[in-house]
């Protein structure tokens, strides 16, 4: 199930600060004022996505001396793609059954 109680990781994602947050992330570790350079965002905005990622477990903190870097976790990349490839699969199976009308 794509929408359930838990977060929704496919809505998280949708979102395009966040997806851009996690395509830089997806080349390694970097604190808030690498994605505030890399994003143009605003550092407030972007540290309220990163806590929302964290939140839904899309992404760790490391501290690193006085700074925290932010890291993605593939884990949770790889769960929301085989939600994904399971419902692509349903729909090509069911592709050519129809539901006949009362």
């Amino acid at each position: 199930m794509l929408i359930s109680a838990d977060t929704d990781l496919i809505k998280m994602l949708a979102d395009p600060l966040r997806a851009r947050i996690i395509e830089l992330l997806a080349e390694g570790p970097a604190c808030v004022c690498h994605l505030v350079d890399d994003t143009g965002a605003k550092q407030p905005n972007v540290s309220n996505h990163l806590r929302a990622l964290r939140e839904a477990g899309l992404v760790a903190t490391e501290p690193h001396g006085r700074f925290t870097y932010y890291r993605l976790l593939p884990d949770a990349i790889e769960a929301v793609a085989g939600q994904l490839a399971q419902l692509a699969e349903r729909a090509r199976t069911n592709a050519e059954t129809r539901r006949e009308c009362p």
